[in-house]
C-alpha cells in the first residue's frame, strides 16, 4: 500500500500542529533512484491502552509517503479508547487486531504473521517515527545487503512530545551484546531483514522485556548489524506507565537468563575484561556525539 497524503487521513485533535499532525513526509517516486522498486517495510504496532499517544504513532507511519507499507496494528483489547482512534485509521491499514493477544511479544509476532514485508520493524504504540525515516531505511538497506539488521539514533521525549535529549546509537556488535546482555541503542529506530527473522525463528513470545535484546543477538548471528548514518530516525516516549519504568524486576531476571544462555563459557567471571571491550567500543561513539554537539557535524 501506498502511504496516503495528509489531506486524506482524518483532521487533527484541535490544537495539535506539526509532525505528525500536520506536517507529512514528502510523497515518494514509485521506484527508487537506480529504477529498482521500493523494498515493502512491514511495521506492526502493539497496543494496549495509549489513548493518549496511539493516533501519533499512527500518523507518524502512514505519513511516510513511502510507496510499498504494510502496518499491522495489534491491540490486547484496549478499554480506554484506543480501539476507537485505531478504527478511524482502518481504512489505511493492512490489517488490525482487538482482542487478548497473550502480550506484547506474543502480539508483535502475530502481527509479522500478518505482512510480507523485506523490511520489519515493531514501533510500540507510544513512540513515533521522524519525518521521512522509512526512505532513508530502504535506501539503506538497498545500499547495504549484506546487513540483517540497521539501527540509528533516536530522541528522548517526553509525555507531552518535547524533546529530552537525543540518543546516539552504538553500532551493534554481537560478541559484546550476547555477552553482556547490553545494548546502546533505542529499539525504535531498528529494522531488519525478514528472511533473517525467519531463520532465526522470530520473536520469543515468552519474552515481556528483553524480547528485542535476544532477538537482535539471534539476528547478528546470521549477518552483520550496522548503524544508519544521520539525524534521529525515531523518537522514543518517557512517561511513567512505560516498561522501562515499570518491570525494572523482570528486566533484571530476563538479562539474567539471556546472559546465561548466550554468554561464551571461557567469559564466565570475565566481567572486566568484557567492561574495558564494552569502553573500547563505545570510544566512536563519543567521538561522533562530540563532533555534533560541538560543530553539528552528522556521522
Amino acid at each position: 500500500m501506498r502511504c496516503p497524503d495528509l489531506n486524506e487521513l482524518p483532521a487533527p485533535p484541535p490544537g495539535k500542529t506539526g509532525w505528525p499532525w500536520t506536517e507529512e513526509s514528502p510523497q515518494l517516486p514509485d521506484r527508487m533512484p537506480d529504477g529498482s522498486p521500493w523494498p515493502r517495510l512491514g511495521i506492526v504496532t502493539p497496543s494496549y491502552n495509549q489513548a493518549p499517544f496511539i493516533e501519533e504513532t499512527i500518523r507518524s507511519v502512514l505519513l511516510q509517503g513511502y510507496p510499498d507499507l504494510e502496518y499491522v496494528i495489534m491491540d490486547g483489547g484496549s478499554t480506554d479508547g484506543s480501539v476507537e482512534i485505531i478504527r478511524r485509521y482502518e481504512r489505511w491499514l493492512s490489517s488490525v487486531h482487538v482482542g487478548p493477544d497473550g502480550g506484547q511479544a506474543a502480539a508483535i509476532r502475530e502481527g509479522f504473521r500478518h505482512t510480507a514485508g523485506e523490511i520489519l520493524a515493531y514501533l510500540n504504540s507510544d513512540d513515533i517515527y521522524l519525518p521521512g525515516t522509512l526512505r532513508r531505511v530502504a535506501g539503506f538497506f538497498a545500499r547495504k545487503p549484506r546487513v540483517v539488521l540497521a539501527n540509528g539514533d533516536a530522541y528522548l521525549m517526553d509525555v507531552n512530545g518535547r524533546v529530552v535529549r537525543r540518543w546516539y546509537a552504538l553500532r551493534p556488535n554481537r560478541f559484546l551484546t550476547a555477552n553482556m546482555c547490553k545494548q546502546n541503542w533505542a529499539q525504535p529506530a531498528c529494522f531488519w531483514r525478514s528472511w533473517a527473522y525467519e531463520q532465526v525463528g522470530g520473536i520469543d513470545p515468552t519474552l515481556r522485556y528483553c524480547l528485542d535484546l535476544d532477538l537482535f543477538i539471534r539476528l547478528m548471528g546470521v549477518g552483520p548489524g550496522r548503524r544508519i548514518p544521520g539525524p534521529p530516525l525515531a523518537a522514543f516516549r518517557l512517561h511513567e506507565q512505560a516498561k522501562s519504568a515499570t518491570m525494572l524486576d523482570v528486566y533484571r531476571q530476563e538479562t539474567a537468563a539471556l546472559i546465561e544462555k548466550y554468554r561464551h563459557p571461557r567469559l564466565r567471571g570475565r566481567e572486566a575484561l568484557l567492561r574495558w571491550m564494552w569502553r573500547w567500543w563505545h570510544r566512536p561513539l563519543g567521538v561522533r556525539t562530540w563532533l555534533h554537539r560541538t560543530w553539528g557535524w552528522e556521522w
